[in-house]
């Protein structure tokens, strides 16, 4: 999955940039494609992949996690409308088949990639748009990096679980699929991923099938969904004295936006309680009909939301 090498540009010291073409602003709807956009950033823990698309200030888009995610499934619907305002930048965190493998927990590898990714790319402050777990990585690294998160935005997620048993419906899904994977259980999944079930059509099955069962994915999804990793998971849990993230998140001083489904069965509304209440400058937006993926399922109302609460002036 190596992209088209047209033209080579330096980043800071130590990394590689490969870049395809940029399509030209009056084509930026109609020519934004996955291999128009793929890039790569050698960084000395490997290869990172990424989609780049428009100008303007930068903006991170993270990925969810999952039987065959990628950065590019989670966003491209939404690329073309910003990169009308941004530089756009939609990372492919390692573990998940796209990025070259860091050898770690995907979680634990995501977190120090966006570190690598920016400082590779020479980027100081950015805005953030987090997909679920990509939420949490956002979340994590305006925690530990006050000054290079201007605006954070979440999509699910993030939070704990106040009335809904834990895990959800999705998740508990996606532990059955991790460790038995079959057709019919991935599409248990999707369907508990949104509020419309004509969204999972054959062709996205067929798409998310062929990438989830790949050997090296597979492992890796095991390392975070597999239920024997579930259990350890908790039991490290249990037996740390470290706060979990989410007690941790009236230091976040990023404007925040949280952006929720009404229907979410992954990651329930009811999480939204704690990070809402508890962030210092947090807004919440929940969008009726609507499941886990609300950058897909209801994308224009989400991406009217979001551009307007990352282009206010009383939000600098």
């Amino acid at each position: 999955m190596a992209a088209r090498r047209d033209h080579h540009l330096a980043g800071t010291p130590g990394h590689q940039v490969h870049r395809t073409q940029r399509p030209t602003e009056a084509g930026m709807m109609t020519a934004l494609s996955h291999d128009s956009t793929l890039r790569e950033l050698t960084t000395d823990q490997g290869v990172l992949r990424y989609h780049e698309a428009g100008n303007g200030p930068p903006l991170l888009m993270l990925h969810g996690s999952g039987p065959g995610v990628t950065g590019w499934r989670n966003f491209r619907h939404n690329l073309g409308t910003f990169a009308e305002h941004f530089r756009c930048l939609v990372l492919e965190f390692p573990g998940f088949g796209v990025s070259d493998p860091a050898g770690d927990h995907p979680m634990a590898t995501a977190a120090s990639s966006v570190t690598r990714f920016l400082d590779g790319l020479g980027l100081g402050q950015v805005d953030i748009i987090g997909n679920s777990m990509g939420g949490i990585v956002g979340t994590r690294f305006a925690l530990a990096h006050p000054d290079r998160v201007r605006r954070l935005v979440t999509i699910g997620g993030i939070g704990r679980s106040m009335y809904s048993p834990s895990p959800g419906e999705g998740i508990r899904l996606l532990t059955e699929f991790t460790d038995e994977p079959t057709r019919e259980g991935l599409v248990r999944w999707l369907n508990s991923m949104v509020y419309d079930r004509s969204l999972v059509t054959e062709e996205l099955i067929e798409e998310r099938w062929n990438h989830a069962t790949d050997p090296e994915t597979l492992a890796s999804a095991r390392r975070m969904y597999g239920s024997k990793a579930f259990a350890a998971g908790a039991a490290a849990a249990a037996a740390s004295d470290e706060a979990p993230y989410w007690a941790m998140l009236h230091r976040l001083r990023a404007k925040t936006l949280l952006t929720w489904g009404r229907d979410d069965r992954v990651s329930p509304v009811d999480m939204s309680i704690v990070p809402m209440r508890t962030i210092p400058d947090a807004e919440l937006h929940v969008f009726p009909d609507c499941g886990h993926w609300v950058m897909i399922e209801q994308k224009a109302a989400w991406e009217s939301a979001v551009l307007a609460f990352l282009t206010r002036k009383d939000a600098a």
